[in-house]
């Protein structure tokens, strides 16, 4: 539990630093004045001024900020103001945080792909390009008996048998196929290793499981390390980073579109206590998994913040175009308005989730 809590809190302020540093390194590039780098939200708990710039540490930890000089419009005419510079300019200080976090990705997937990336292996694939092979659940079925028993996604099967036949070590996923069918309806015992630990599950398989999950209910695949040479691995980085944000656009596309359309956002979202629940599971499976999770939610921060709403970045920018569009900048009491409604929405979502995530909890 201790090192899941450290492992959060790293991850979670490397996450929330890389954002805001996007913001304060542009805002000094273009000439700004920043006048707080903050780290959570108000109120202060700590503070210091350096030159010009207050560090700060908030009550608040899910978030962070910068305040640069002039945000709000005032002071058009001094050259450190945000108001005074073009909208290129500041467009460039909204979006830096996105491209940060977007970066952060690509560089933790270069990390990777380095030091050796598990990757489902191909069949017909050339085995000895891998290390530390192993048959390893990728998928756990709703009110399977995988889910019944406490089967969990990483788990590594080593070996099956039942209590007519001898447990064996198994090296192939039709090993455990074929046993499987010929022991329908019959308690079947699974090795597994979870972590460093090896632990033992009983499970009976299903004679008539619902179509595409299996007489037990999870998918498996062979999992291997591969590393990669420099050369390849800065374009394998780049790539995923690429596919892995397209494919979070879509997913957030098709939530949006089913929410207009039924009501309901039909999948689970986590907030901070379920990102620290999945937290305790990749601690559990290993460094390299810990960094693949660091990337996921360091894309998920940068699409979220581009989205066009109040408070967010992307909510910024759109008053921005709208500048630019009209020629002159939206009033600020209407901007600031609606910022602070967007803020005070973004925190209720932010409560609302955590209960959730707590009550599941127990």
């Amino acid at each position: 539990m201790f090192l899941t809590i450290i492992v959060f809190i790293l991850i979670l302020s490397i996450l929330i630093f890389v954002h805001e540093f996007g913001h304060f390194f542009s805002a000094k590039k273009t000439g700004m004045k920043v006048e707080e780098f903050g780290f959570g939200f108000p109120p202060r708990i700590f503070g210091k001024k350096v030159g010009e710039t207050i560090y700060s540490l908030n009550l608040i930890p899910f978030g962070g900020f910068v305040k640069i000089y002039g945000e709000s419009g005032e002071d058009r005419k001094n050259p450190r103001s945000f108001s005074s510079k073009g909208a290129g300019k500041r467009a460039l200080v909204l979006v830096a945080g996105v491209i940060m976090n977007l970066v952060l990705a690509m560089v933790l997937f270069w990390i990777i792909y380095g030091i050796g990336a598990p990757q489902a292996v191909g069949e017909g694939e050339n085995l000895s390009q891998y290390r530390d092979l192993k048959i390893q659940i990728v998928g756990v079925a709703k009110s399977s008996p995988a889910e019944a028993v406490g089967l969990e996604m990483g788990d590594a099967i080593l070996k099956i048998g039942s209590m007519k036949y001898e447990v064996k070590s198994i090296e192939k996923i039709e090993e455990i196929q074929e046993f499987t069918q010929e022991h329908l309806g019959q308690e079947i015992i699974l090795v597994l290793k979870r972590g460093d630990e090896v632990i033992e599950k009983r499970v009976v398989p299903r004679e008539n499981p619902p179509e595409g999950e299996g007489p037990i209910g999870f998918s498996m695949a062979m999992i291997g390390v591969q590393s990669l040479p420099w050369y390849e691995v800065i374009w394998r980085g780049a790539k995923d980073t690429v596919i892995l944000t397209g494919t979070i656009i879509a997913a957030f596309f098709k939530i949006f579109t089913h929410f207009l359309t039924t009501g309901k956002i039909g999948v689970e979202i986590a907030g901070p206590v379920g990102i620290a629940v999945l937290t305790s599971k990749v601690t559990e499976m290993g460094f390299v998994y810990i960094l693949q999770f660091m990337a996921l939610i360091s894309i998920n921060l940068a699409i979220i913040n581009a989205f066009p709403f109040p408070a967010l970045d992307g909510g910024r920018l759109l008053f921005l175009a709208i500048e630019k569009i009209k020629g002159s900048p939206v009033k600020k009491e209407w901007e600031r308005t609606a910022n602070t409604i967007g803020f005070a929405l973004l925190i209720l979502l932010m409560i609302a989730v955590t209960f959730r995530d707590i009550m599941k909890l127990f």
